[in-house]
């Protein structure tokens, strides 16, 4: 990278699977004491090219995969692109890392821009560090710890153990494109011990035939980036036999803000009650100040009932936006805690459990509905391997609840059955009024289920 005249403070980006080279990329970057920008190798050249011109970006990396777009992108860039397979010789045989401050920017993250321009996200030397050694100590990582990069090292689900596992001496092992059955080989083959994966993914591969005849190494299996139903938290347990923690957090929080790692008083409940604290949002990561707050940002009663906002703050949360002074002051509150757009209840011992987006609650016939809960009870039903519930517009209701499906391999539902599956199961205007049936759900670049994608092809 010196060698290609970067310099401290420039932005270095990168196009990569998982990888070797990825990791290495990551600390490579810190060491020159550029920042890092990963991009999402799922989007559109032209949206690689605004992430690119937005950043300025000095350099791009890039792998053999991604070497066609790599070379399209190379206009946008100051410095040019190379591929990480092709590095020629350092002129220098020595090199000196730069050490940055710890409130430099060490990283910008694109958001999906699912409600608007993507916003650079920026993660500072202090805010990586600090969450790294809060996950050390959290989850107890150690030298004797394989982790595996499934899920896309350009996004923070995977990337933050990074940091973290190569704190302890720790092994990494990938997989530079995901598939069910490949995972499941990986977990097996290289004796993984710990991962983090999102919902989507575990959902499909503990519906593999024969996921539950292996021999799996796992002591914790993590799961993020969305909310999960307990059927799939059972399925999880029974396939890997394993411990299970969910976690919760944001792009903007390095990623962090809660684990539903059981405090020793909810330990000693029956198997079957610690279950549904585990399938729980959880209670707050090392470090971060949580609140949940009404509309006023007065605190909600700890009663598990009311819902309200969740905000937070410490040291692993964003100083803001890359050059977007107007969408990092409108981020958090009068005290300085981030406003999350999350609704959540919390309990008396601490642990809150989302409900919906703020963006996503369905109003219907002036009732809320809360897309995860009707999501949950579609996932009780055996036929269905996928589900997604969202809101569209009606001219009685104001709006409809409208839920999309995939449905597993060789089963059959209709539309009338689940529907009526729900209405045993929760009030009737809960119930989806519509259910569309899909092949595949539309998922971003980090493998969470777009909502906005279903209500554009609802109203297509």
């Amino acid at each position: 990278m010196r060698d290609r005249g970067v310099r401290p403070g420039d932005r270095v980006a990168c196009l990569m699977d998982n990888g070797i080279d990825h990791l290495l990329a990551y600390f490579a970057a810190a060491a020159t004491g550029a920042v890092f920008v990963s991009l999402n190798t799922r989007l559109a050249a032209g949206e690689h090219r605004a992430i690119l011109a937005h950043s300025d970006g000095a350099l791009l990396l890039h792998d053999a995969a991604h070497a066609q777009r790599a070379a399209a992108l190379r206009v946008a860039l100051r410095g040019g692109t190379f591929a990480v397979d092709a590095v020629s010789a350092p002129s220098s045989p020595a090199f000196e890392p730069t050490l940055a401050t710890a409130d430099e920017p060490a990283q910008l993250y694109y958001t999906s821009g699912t409600t608007g321009a993507p916003k650079g996200v920026v993660l500072t030397h202090r805010n990586v560090c600090t969450h790294a050694l809060a996950a050390v100590h959290e989850l107890g990582l150690d030298d004797g710890d394989t982790w595996a990069h499934i899920a896309p090292m350009f996004h923070l689900a995977d990337a933050w153990a990074t940091f973290a596992i190569t704190a302890v001496g720790g092994a990494h092992v990938f997989l530079p494109q995901f598939s069910a059955r490949a995972a499941l080989d990986l977990l097996v083959h290289e004796r993984v011990t710990i991962t983090n994966l999102v919902p989507t993914m575990l959902n499909l591969m503990v519906a593999e035939p024969d996921a539950a005849g292996r021999r799996y190494a796992l002591r914790t299996m993590l799961s993020g980036g969305a909310p999960i139903a307990p059927e799939v938290v059972r399925r999880i347990l029974d396939v890997f036999g394993c411990d299970y923690v969910q976690t919760y957090g944001m792009t903007e929080t390095s990623p962090y803000l809660t684990l539903s790692l059981l405090s020793p008083e909810l330990q000693r409940l029956p198997p079957d009650q610690q279950l549904r604290w585990k399938c729980k949002t959880g209670r707050a990561f090392r470090g971060i100040e949580l609140r949940v707050v009404d509309d006023r940002g007065a605190p909600v009663a700890a009663d598990g009932r009311a819902v309200g906002e969740i905000r937070v703050r410490g040291a692993t949360v964003t100083p803001g936006y890359w050059q977007n002074p107007a969408a990092t002051a409108a981020a958090f509150d009068a005290d300085g805690f981030l406003c999350t757009g999350d609704l959540a209840t919390i309990d008396a011992h601490g642990y809150v459990d989302i409900v919906d987006r703020k963006k996503d609650v369905i109003k219907t016939g002036g009732e809320s509905v809360y897309s995860v809960e009707v999501e949950h009870v579609l996932y009780t039903h055996p036929a269905v391997l996928e589900c997604a519930v969202f809101g569209m517009p009606d001219a009685v209701w104001g709006e409809r609840v409208t839920a999309a499906v995939v449905l597993r391999a060789g089963a059959t539902a209709t539309a009338a059955e689940l529907i009526a599956h729900c209405r045993d199961r929760i009030a009737h205007y809960k119930a989806p009024k519509a259910v569309r049936f899909l092949a595949a759900l539309p998922r971003t670049g980090s493998g969470k289920i777009t909502k906005q994608a279903l209500r554009d092809q609802a109203a297509g």
